[in-house]
């Protein structure tokens, strides 16, 4: 069994499970902190609520942006390969 193919895909999947990671990770943590924007907002604080839901939709904005221009992009070549 040649093991030379599957060590040149290993950093390319590597990478793919970090950029999917990442990208689930800024997902979940953007909802936790609109949710805590929310709270906040309806706390009575609506300026602060204002500035977490803003930092809850970049980090929702990142997590999007990292799925479609790095994970998606290395899935089709991986799998066209």
């Amino acid at each position: 069994m040649d093991s030379a193919p599957l060590l040149e895909l290993l950093p390319e999947l590597v990478e793919i499970v970090l950029f999917g990671v990442g990208s689930v990770g800024l997902t979940v943590i953007g909802v936790f902190i609109e949710r805590f924007a929310l709270l906040t907002a309806l706390d009575g604080e609506t300026l602060l609520g204002g500035w977490f839901a803003v930092m809850g939709c970049m980090a929702l904005l990142f997590g999007y942006l990292l799925f479609t221009d790095k994970l998606r992009p290395k899935l089709v070549t991986l799998t066209d390969a």
